[in-house]
């Protein structure tokens, strides 16, 4: 348990972070639920179109620092190559 005032704030403000984080997290993930739903529904277009929704909002998780960089690029590679598959 947090005994200094420095660790006691510290906690308070780890919490708000995990809060933010977490909000950010489902976020993204929604808008690759879109995206995997649109290639499991055959629509090329509908799926380029989520695609293009979903990168800025991964690339925005890599720049607040919930995703690595490279997670983040591995996501959206494997999602366009999918989509592209589709034709």
């Amino acid at each position: 348990m947090a005994n200094s005032p420095q660790s006691k704030k510290r906690a308070r403000q780890n919490e708000r972070r995990a809060a933010v984080n977490k909000s950010r997290r489902s976020r993204i993930r929604t808008f690759i639920r879109k995206v995997e739903e649109a290639i499991a529904s055959g629509d090329g277009e509908a799926a380029s179109q989520a695609l293009r929704q979903a990168q800025p909002e991964l690339m925005r998780g890599v720049t607040k620092g919930v995703y690595h960089k490279n997670t983040a690029s591995r996501k959206m590679s494997r999602l366009s190559a999918r989509v592209k598959a589709i034709g």
